[in-house]
């Protein structure tokens, strides 16, 4: 092969005809290397073996064994689309086609048949504009590389000085990067409670060498005792996360930085613990970053594999032991999940770390992560809604006093209500939690368990709920108990059972406290009357045994409730909903029904003895009149049974429009259904 041969840019050109394949190959031999495939699976063999070698690919739509189409499947599933452009050479010219193919990612389009000067431009056109993608990445890369290696050699430098006042080896803080690095990337895949980006991960890793930095203050003889610290030695040495924490809070600069804010959070929070008993604020849980928990665990690991003045090296194994059963302290369970899983990983990813600058494998992740970002990742908006969501339920779950729990199959956990752990004596979070000895089997029995995930299994998407009763142990005492869950189903075309929420109920205590929720769950809490969903489950059942009763079903709206909001503020507007709400409950007679719809809008379910219009006045002269100097004045649309049978959606939907029409005539109008289409066939005459 000659030089000028080595040198040409190569082309797959994919097409089942060789007669195309012959025409393609004389327009472009003479300036680029050719390489023949007759049809989609060939082209993928291909593909493989020359990978990003291959400047363009010319791919036909119809073909034999796989078509073009399939071909740009496997070119997504495998990300080859991202570094190799794809032209689509067809006669099939169809909207549809070209649509289709441009969502699958090509770049360009020619027909059949083929115009040379076309061709060629269009070759030339795609693979310049690739090779300057290609430059623009690699310049970004380099950028980004030379950002990291000044700000990774500052860091290192400043880090290394406080390593060598404590005696500890140079390879500590580029452990703790590594381990950081390394238990952030696998908590974003098993959990998307800490959605974060590449970049981000990389930058807490930075911070992650500033650990220490106010050991700087801590005087020598304390920093190398080889013995025991005494408790007045040991208090001084905690101030290091304090005094850390106060260098970096008190920049002159930079203190917008989200690295300068990680690692204050990363100086001062990294020796907490899980259950509060770290320092220096004894934060709990959730209430230390998630960083300062990651580079906790990460610091407790290197320490103890670590040889220092006062102890010999652990052996790695012996080392995730100790942590996970909590020699060290305890810590989130997800981060000791992240330990375990990533632990046959570990010595080696360690044993090949060197100083130096940032690892180019890492540096090429950012840089794909900032170029092509995943379409699922979340707005900082929803995070901060769902984290909004995520304290007010956990706030509403410790004001409740009620043993409310989530279980989740992947990881296996069970967590549980502050006041539940506390009523059951049992940790809030229980990771494993089915296995043989864990303490749920204190609680409720095995059999009752495996009965209860069959059942819930059992669900479906619309229908989740299930009610279980059984009994547990409640401070050794058996006791009945009622547990209502709702069964997880993943969002996918076939759907999967991922877990359930859900709270027990102690049946002995709780009967009128259960009376009482069921009465909430079915009342308006401002007006006390029943609200819609509960009304419309009993007017669809009244109707139904309604045993040749004549009723009508009026809609009710409050006319000018915004006078009376602006009149006296809106506590004044819900006191005239409230007397509204009380007259239509004063002249409930059997079998009737009063409801509140939403809002200024009432629902009145009455006996028509006579007729609609009977009706209406009773309502209105109940309502109607001065509250407070402010006259009240309704809107009503009415449907009887005797015109519109008993179907409960025909009546609502019949009122609904009379209600409309009435209150486009202005305050105080009443109409039924028969009176607007009375209307509507006068206007049509």
């Amino acid at each position: 092969m000659s030089n000028e041969q080595e040198l040409k840019q190569k082309i797959l050109i994919v097409d089942d005809s060789e007669m195309n394949r012959a025409i393609l190959t004389d327009m472009l031999e003479s300036e680029y290397e050719i390489i023949e495939a007759e049809n989609g699976r060939e082209a993928v063999n291909l593909i493989e073996k020359h990978g990003t070698e291959l400047s363009v690919i010319l791919l036909d739509i119809v073909m034999p064994e796989m078509d073009g189409f399939g071909v740009l499947d496997v070119m997504n599933r495998r990300h080859w689309i991202e570094d190799i452009p794809v032209i689509m050479i067809s006669s099939e010219s169809g909207s549809s086609h070209m649509k289709r193919a441009y969502e699958l990612g090509i770049t360009d389009y020619i027909s059949r048949p083929f115009d040379v000067t076309v061709v060629h431009r269009r070759v030339v056109n795609t693979i310049m504009l690739y090779a300057k993608q290609k430059k623009l990445a690699a310049l970004v890369m380099e950028q980004i590389d030379e950002n990291e290696k000044q700000s990774t050699l500052m860091i290192d430098i400043l880090s290394h000085i406080v390593e060598f006042r404590n005696g500890e080896s140079g390879l500590h803080v580029l452990h703790i990067r590594v381990l950081t690095e390394l238990i952030l990337k696998h908590l974003v895949e098993i959990t998307d409670r800490y959605p974060f980006k590449l970049e981000e991960i990389s930058m807490i890793s930075t911070a992650s060498a500033l650990h220490d930095i106010g050991k700087i203050s801590i005087p020598g003889e304390i920093l190398n005792k080889p013995g025991r610290l005494t408790k007045e030695e040991f208090d001084i040495m905690k101030t290091h996360t304090t005094i850390g924490a106060e260098m970096l809070e008190n920049l002159a600069f930079h203190q917008d930085e989200p690295l300068v804010k990680e690692a204050y959070a990363i100086c001062r929070w990294h020796h907490e613990r899980y259950d509060g008993r770290g320092y220096p604020d004894g934060l709990k849980g959730d209430e230390i970053p998630i960083s300062a928990q990651v580079v906790a665990l990460a610091d407790v690991y290197d320490a103890l594999t670590s040889e220092r003045v006062y102890k010999k090296a652990f052996p790695h194994e012996e080392a995730v032991r100790m942590i996970c059963n909590g020699e060290c302290g305890t810590f989130n369970p997800l981060i000791l999940k992240c330990l375990n899983d990533i632990a046959d990983i570990l010595q080696e990813k360690l044993g090949s770390v060197t100083p130096g600058r940032t690892n180019e494998q890492e540096l090429q992740e950012i840089l794909e992560d900032k170029l092509h970002p995943k379409e699922n990742s979340a707005s900082e908006r929803t995070l901060q809604l769902l984290e909004r969501e995520r304290m007010k339920c956990s706030f509403y779950a410790s004001m409740s006093n009620e043993i409310q729990f989530e279980y989740s199959m992947l990881p296996p956990m069970v967590t549980l209500s502050a006041w539940g752990a506390e009523k059951l004596q049992l940790p809030e979070t229980i990771m494993d939690p089915f296995k043989e000895g864990s303490p749920i089997f204190s609680i409720i029995g095995q059999g009752d368990i495996e009965e209860l995930s069959h059942i819930l299994r059992e669900t479906s998407p619309q229908e989740p709920v299930v009610r279980y009763d059984c009994k547990v142990q409640i401070n050794g005492e058996s006791r009945w108990a009622r547990v209502v869950c709702q069964a997880l189903w993943s969002l996918d075309e076939e759907p999967q059972f991922t877990g359930a929420i859900g709270k027990a109920v102690d049946i002995h205590d709780s009967r009128m406290r259960m009376d009482a929720l069921e009465k909430m769950a079915s009342h308006d809490p401002m007006t006390k009357l029943l609200n819609y969903d509960y009304a419309k489950t009993r007017i669809g059942e009244r109707l139904k045994v309604g045993g040749g009763k004549k009723y009508v079903l009026m809609l009710i709206d409050v006319d000018g409730i915004k006078k009376a909001n602006d009149k006296g503020g809106r506590e004044f507007g819900n006191q005239v909903l409230i007397h509204v709400a009380e007259r239509l409950r004063g002249i409930l007679g059997e079998d009737e029904i009063a409801a509140r719809i939403s809002g200024d809008e009432f629902l009145f379910l009455a006996k028509c003895d006579s007729t609609m219009e009977e009706a209406a006045e009773r309502i209105a002269g109940a309502v109607e009149g001065d509250y407070e100097d402010f006259q009240i004045s309704i809107c009503i649309g009415m449907a009887g049974t005797n015109h519109m049978g008993i179907d409960y959606d025909v009546l609502f939907h019949g009122a609904d429009a009379a209600l409309c029409a009435a209150k486009k005539k202005g305050f105080g109008q009443k109409m039924s259904y028969l009176e607007l289409i009375s209307e509507k066939q006068e206007e049509k005459l």
